[in-house]
């Protein structure tokens, strides 16, 4: 099995007046041959974005848009109708398919941070379409969220376009361990606390782990807990 730890600094940084987004992965003008993806992840931000402002309306096109709210509240509409706030414990997913335009605002009086993720789709030119759904997660275990994967075929709270991709998310008190999926690609991202991975040490906040033949290793929360975005992906 390999682990590459990418850590919380390590990664590109676009900051302007209203927005503070670290990128795990190459993205618009940051560029590294060696980190464009993982797996089917091809986007992995972490954003805060300040009161009254946000992305206007631009264009998306063949990607499954994941987003997932930590701390206040995201606007969404598009052009296909939908509109939505998502909060946290709120997920949601815009499959962009053959075309879609849509903005994220930030109407409230505090700064929103979200995690957005972008996943290569199965197929190409698909109608577009949107998604959310209120997430339980005080079991203190891995609830499937996002996914297409056949095995959450049940499971899920919201059905991608990719069925060789999903994304968990556990919330654990301090000292909760959960076991992560075994699977040819795992993405590990500390969203919010700290933790520790069996064989690899101790995580901070918005560090993240890129595992390659997981095989079904433990993560413990440390002492103020932590909250985790999991992605099992077969290619």
């Amino acid at each position: 099995m390999g682990i590459e730890i990418r850590r919380a600094d390590e990664r590109f940084r676009t900051v302007s007046e209203w927005l503070d987004s670290r990128h795990s992965f190459s993205f618009g003008p940051h560029y590294d041959p060696a980190n464009v993806g993982f797996g089917f992840l091809v986007a992995h931000n972490d954003e805060t974005v300040a009161p009254g402002t946000g992305f206007e309306t631009h264009p998306h096109q063949d990607l499954e848009i994941v987003t997932w709210v930590l701390r206040g509240a995201l606007a969404h509409r598009d052009s296909e109708g939908n509109s939505g706030v998502v909060h946290p414990g709120l997920a949601q997913r815009m499959s962009a398919g053959s075309g879609i335009r849509h903005s994220e605002w930030n109407d409230a009086g505090d700064p929103v941070h979200y995690v957005q993720m972008w996943v290569r789709p199965d197929r190409f030119d698909l109608p577009p379409s949107y998604q959310q759904a209120e997430i339980d997660l005080s079991t203190g275990e891995l609830i499937p969220v996002a996914s297409g994967l056949p095995q959450h075929a049940t499971g899920t709270a919201i059905r991608i376009n990719q069925h060789s991709a999903g994304m968990s998310v556990a919330r654990l008190a301090p000292g909760q361990a959960v076991a992560l999926p075994a699977a040819p690609y795992v993405h590990l991202f500390v969203a919010l606390g700290t933790a520790s991975l069996e064989g690899a040490g101790d995580l901070g906040t918005a560090d993240a782990v890129r595992l390659t033949d997981s095989d079904g290793r433990r993560i413990t929360a440390g002492a103020d807990g932590a909250e985790l975005l999991v992605w099992e992906m077969s290619g």
